[in-house]
């Protein structure tokens, strides 16, 4: 029987799982709430594709602080992958650029690999695009953006764990959703988590309106009525006592704020490239749900791929998961 493969990248918040043919899906699961329920919504996601036999696996969720150490994390989470796949392979994918064994991912030598490690397999397999010159993925999702220089086909970050790699600007810790806007303003507005970047974006259009989820700093639905109700809190005030016009131009200086920053780190992954190939042509890949704030940041025009262009915005949403299932494809054991 044809051996059909499942990509799984398991983070704090979502759960994405792939197909090589570009089925796609992706499901919230507040991880550091309900450690104990993955086991479960794993079950729950993997039963959408019923001709799985074979798990390729990333992850970012170890970091969750439900878990005491990021090696709780990672064997908590292998450990579930496991109980769902039953008699199934399993294969992690390592920042040494290659898949082990489930059990392998638990290891003293090889935790610290498979932690974290979505980002390396997205740039792995967007190497393809750019095998003989530089660019630069960016990929941005509803809580972290990842900045990655690739040279020649492969990723050449400076740093491969999630710690050196906020010192080296490759991981930027926002997203289009989940990060309050408190953190982007400081003590211009309410020190609360009273709404979100998902709010800015429902507003400015640039995420479609969703009354279904209420996956928000307020519980409500992702509405743009709702949306401005909770960035007027960030001002202290309502909907009744801050100007429409306020709270527009707060939305709007929300996107041009992680646009600056996404720029920077952008610009310094550029650099890098240049150093390691002096006058290298350089390329820019864009992906993620955020994608719209990645084209913004690199000009519209500079990005010669896009996943959601290439793939569909499913897949790109879920570009890691895909990743991993097509590298588990062509690297078979």
């Amino acid at each position: 029987m044809a051996t059909s493969i499942l990509g799984l990248d398991i983070g704090g918040a979502n759960l994405k799982a792939a197909t090589p043919d570009r089925r796609a899906v992706s499901v919230p699961f507040a991880l550091w709430k309900h450690p104990e329920q993955l086991p479960a919504a794993l079950a729950a996601l993997v039963a959408q594709f019923p001709d799985a036999t074979e798990l390729a696996v990333t992850m970012t969720g170890e970091l969750c602080d439900c878990f005491e150490t990021k090696r709780e994390g990672v064997n908590t989470i292998v450990d579930a992958v496991q109980q769902v796949a039953g008699t199934r392979a399993m294969r992690v994918w390592s920042t040494d650029g290659k898949f082990l064994q489930g059990w392998e991912g638990k290891v003293d030598q090889n935790y610290m690999k498979v932690a974290a490690a979505n980002w390396h397999a997205l740039a792995t397999f967007a190497g393809r695009y750019v095998p003989s010159e530089g660019a630069v993925l960016i990929d941005v999702g509803s809580t972290t953006s990842d900045i990655i220089p690739i040279l020649d086909g492969k990723p050449v970050p400076e740093g491969k764990t999630d710690y050196d790699r906020i010192f080296t600007n490759e991981l930027l810790y926002t997203g289009v959703r989940r990060t309050p806007i408190c953190s982007l303003f400081g003590w211009q507005v309410a020190a609360e988590v009273f709404a979100t970047t998902l709010d800015a974006y429902l507003l400015l259009g640039l995420i479609p309106e969703d009354r279904d989820d209420c996956d928000t700093a307020d519980e409500r639905p992702a509405t743009k009525h709702r949306a401005r109700a909770r960035l007027c809190r960030m001002y202290c005030g309502d909907i009744d006592t801050i100007p429409t016009e306020n709270i527009q131009t707060l939305a709007e200086s929300v996107r041009d704020r992680q646009q600056m920053q996404l720029s920077h780190c952008i610009e310094q992954a550029t650099n890098r490239l240049r150093l390691l190939k002096k006058d290298v042509g350089i390329r820019f890949i864009v992906s993620g749900s955020g994608d719209f704030l990645a084209r913004l940041a690199v000009r519209d025009d500079l990005c010669t791929e896009s996943l959601s262009r290439r793939l569909g915005p499913a897949v790109s949403a879920c570009a890691p998961a895909y990743a991993v299932a097509v590298l588990a494809a062509e690297r078979r054991p």
